[in-house]
């Protein structure tokens, strides 16, 4: 199987590359990369110069480009390429409206002139909205976005149904709970809490810090991909989530005791605008027609990701 992975340079997608490589002797990939500030050429540095390995630096929106990679031979396309940091999208709407939605648009089309096999969408759960204290978001729940980010996502989420749907490409999208791990970007919620407490640094908390998350080691979530890739049905939507459920604030206050640092460092600051108060993934179809569950717990993911950040940085000693 020849991959097409989108955005192979950023967290999820470098992760998801180097869990394939492993897995599978038999399997090639073409990282597709537009190298932005939240690509990192260090995240795949060892296996650049793996035969079963290619790096194209390009756009998604490069039809031209597109048309190149696929005629040699796509068997599926694993998108990740994405804006994701919502606070720049409150700042920079359309550039988020460029890359998620049309730049989804330009890879779908080029995806039906080459009758890719299969295409995933990775979405989010942020496309849902917020919930209230109860319930889970369904596949079956309305799309509320509330952040340009969400928006744009939703956008790319309903265009790639319409591929499906009127063209017969046959498209499955994934929605996952928030990830963490190794390759994380610095401005997310828990490398930016790691890193800031290792070199002793205010952590800034939005609001009253009790905005709850479903969270997912991206370990979990490669695999998830990676089954849905081999056995998922097109046309369908399957959520990813950890079930593993904490508000912001004591996240923070974990991190902070792992890493033996004064709960002082916890600066309580505005919170943004349309902040969603609470994510929460009901992932029973993948659990009941594909057969993945997460394998890792928050104690075990977060352990792994603190000693990650800490060998990077030195444990915080520059």
């Amino acid at each position: 199987m020849r991959l097409l992975v989108t955005g192979g340079m950023g967290f999820i997608g470098s992760n998801f590359i180097l869990l394939m490589l492993e897995k599978y002797h038999d399997l090639s990939i073409v990282n597709l990369d537009l190298l932005t500030y939240a690509g990192n050429k260090e995240n795949l540095a060892h296996v650049a110069n793996e035969s079963n390995y290619s790096f194209v630096h390009g756009d998604i929106a490069d039809g031209g480009l597109l048309d190149q990679i696929m005629k040699e031979g796509i068997d599926a396309v694993i998108h990740f390429a994405a804006e994701s940091h919502v606070d720049r999208s409150i700042k920079e709407p359309g550039l988020f409206l460029r890359t998620n939605a049309a730049g989804t648009l330009h890879l779908l089309d080029a995806a039906r002139r080459h009758a890719i096999k299969r295409f995933i969408q990775i979405s989010t759960d942020e496309v849902y909205g917020s919930l209230g204290p109860g319930g889970f978001f369904t596949e079956e729940t309305c799309l509320s976005p509330n952040s340009p980010y969400a928006a744009s996502k939703a956008g790319a989420d309903f265009m790639a149904c319409s591929y499906y749907r009127t063209y017969g490409l046959p498209v499955i999208i994934t929605r996952c709970s928030n990830n963490y791990g190794p390759r994380q970007h610095l401005e997310k919620f828990i490398p930016l809490l790691t890193t800031n407490a290792l070199l002793d640094r205010k952590i800034p908390i939005y609001g009253d810090g009790r905005h709850i998350r479903d969270w997912l080691f991206v370990e979990d979530h490669c695999h998830a991909i990676d089954c849905v890739l081999r056995k998922g049905q097109p046309g369908e939507i399957y959520n990813i989530g950890g079930n593993q459920e904490y508000a912001n604030v004591d996240i923070a206050r974990r991190i902070l005791g792992e890493l033996g640092k004064p709960q002082s460092l916890l600066e309580f600051v505005e919170d943004r605008p349309g902040h969603d108060q609470r994510y929460a993934m009901d992932a029973s179809k993948i659990h009941k027609e594909l057969g993945w569950r997460a394998a890792f717990t928050f104690d075990q993911g977060l352990r792994r990701t603190l000693d990650w950040y800490m060998k990077v940085t030195g444990g915080g000693s520059h």
